[in-house]
């Protein structure tokens, strides 16, 4: 993709040694290092680094909010960003879901945290549409790749640290310093107080938490109908409603509070007023259908699954679920232990199996699981669906876990068309 660029000896830049040419400047990133002479040969006009562009593209124009963790970062980021909004500020919000922008869809769902050059592409768009906010999902990935390189962020936000992406990372040490890594600037960060793996530089560091104390605590709460809750930031006491349903979502829900309290300059009381407006995000506890009652979670790491289920354990659980393929293999059998630890019963299933065989990919959740006398395995996700919704009975729940807001299948490199709400929807004559 080339960008072209006003008032620069190059007309076009790109991350993409194919497209260079005279006019067009090779922008040297962590991850095309090795395509550099190929840019040469091609006769790049220039070979320059992400950072040196930035500030063309306005990234000192804009206060960019930056949130990782393993779970939660998209609750986290969509929850700011709905705050910002709310409170009468232009905002753009970049992440898993895609592109969006002062409550318009700009892009669909993409990388988590995209390449340098697109990043730096969309915040150019948002700094156009008149934005004061930039708010970004980091990924583990993006932070090895120097995918974040050239931005100075306003706030740095961590939600938790569990096991994910040992495809990548190799060992779970690695992958808990990488996420740390992001927090050892002196930058404005906020921080899990009750994240135990959490390190991070103390200097221009704000807590949250519920357990252990921290600059915002949760003084009290309760998990009827939605959420709601009692937030305490030194002697401010101030109470805040959600519709949002689960224990962890406490903690997503302290996190963006708590970093728009930061960032704006907007009394925590306000900040609460305009909370019980975020409604959630697609996929994520999503209730497709009440009688029956079945719900839908992009879930797919052993800690995001326990939180689910956990929420909903007054209730008994019939949980559809599989993993998908070239990822961590290592969290499958704890995936395993967990569903049927927490489940009445279990339906393993495909997910994504991308190239590996899904057979296989179902031994290594069997392989956590001892007492294997509730569990069905139907690789058909469909009809694994469909057996689950045929055993329901009375109040219990089903629970599809992985894909949440997914509108395909990973089969190979095909994405085949598959979506479990419209799947339930269907099967339910809804």
């Amino acid at each position: 993709m080339k960008i072209k660029l006003p008032d620069q000896p190059y007309e076009y830049v790109t991350e993409n040694s194919q497209e260079c040419d005279a006019n067009t400047a090779f922008v040297l990133t962590a991850q095309n290092e090795k395509y550099l002479d190929d840019a040469k040969k091609r006769g790049a006009h220039s070979i320059i680094k992400a950072a040196d562009i930035a500030p063309i593209f306005g990234v000192d124009k804009i206060k960019i909010v930056g949130i990782t963790g393993t779970n939660g970062k998209t609750t986290t980021a969509s929850a700011i960003y709905s705050f910002l909004l709310d409170l009468g500020y232009k905002a753009a919000l970049q992440g898993t879901r895609g592109l969006f922008m002062n409550d318009e869809v700009v892009e669909g769902k993409s990388l988590t945290t995209p390449s340098v050059l697109n990043t730096y592409r969309h915040i150019y768009q948002a700094v156009e549409a008149g934005c004061e906010y930039f708010v970004m999902e980091v990924s583990s990935h993006a932070i090895v790749q120097k995918r974040i390189e050239g931005l100075d962020f306003e706030l740095k936000i961590l939600t938790n640290i569990t096991q994910d992406h040992l495809d990548y990372h190799k060992t779970l040490d690695e992958y808990i310093h990488v996420k740390n890594s992001f927090f050892q600037d002196e930058s404005k960060k906020l921080i899990n107080k009750d994240e135990p793996r959490a390190k991070f530089n103390i200097k221009n560091t704000f807590t949250y938490g519920i357990e252990n104390p921290a600059t915002y605590r949760l003084m009290a709460y309760s998990l009827n109908d939605g959420s709601s809750g009692i937030i305490q930031h030194f002697q401010e006491i101030v109470p805040f409603t959600a519709s949002l349903h689960g224990f962890f979502n406490l903690y997503n829900l302290m996190a963006a509070i708590s970093a728009t309290h930061i960032i704006t300059d907007k009394s925590l009381e306000e900040v609460c007023d305009v909370v019980d407006n975020f409604a959630g995000v697609s996929g994520r506890m999503e209730q497709v259908s009440m009688a029956p009652n079945v719900i839908v979670d992009f879930a797919h790491t052993p800690d995001g699954m326990a939180q689910v289920l956990n929420a909903l354990k007054e209730k008994e659980l019939l949980v559809v679920f599989g993993a998908g393929g070239d990822r961590d293999k290592a969290k499958r059998p704890l995936m395993g232990r967990v569903a049927a630890s927490l489940a009445k019963r279990v339906y393993i299933t495909s997910d994504n199996p991308r190239h590996e065989d899904p057979d296989a990919i179902v031994d290594d959740i069997l392989a956590g699981i001892e007492d294997k006398t509730n569990v069905s395995v139907e690789l058909n996700r469909k009809k694994a669906i469909e057996m689950a919704l045929d055993d329901q009975e009375g109040d219990e729940v089903v629970v599809i876990l992985g894909k949440g807001d997914e509108t395909f299948q990973i089969i190979y490199d095909e994405k085949l068309p598959f979506d479990d709400r419209e799947v339930v929807r269907e099967l339910l004559n809804l």
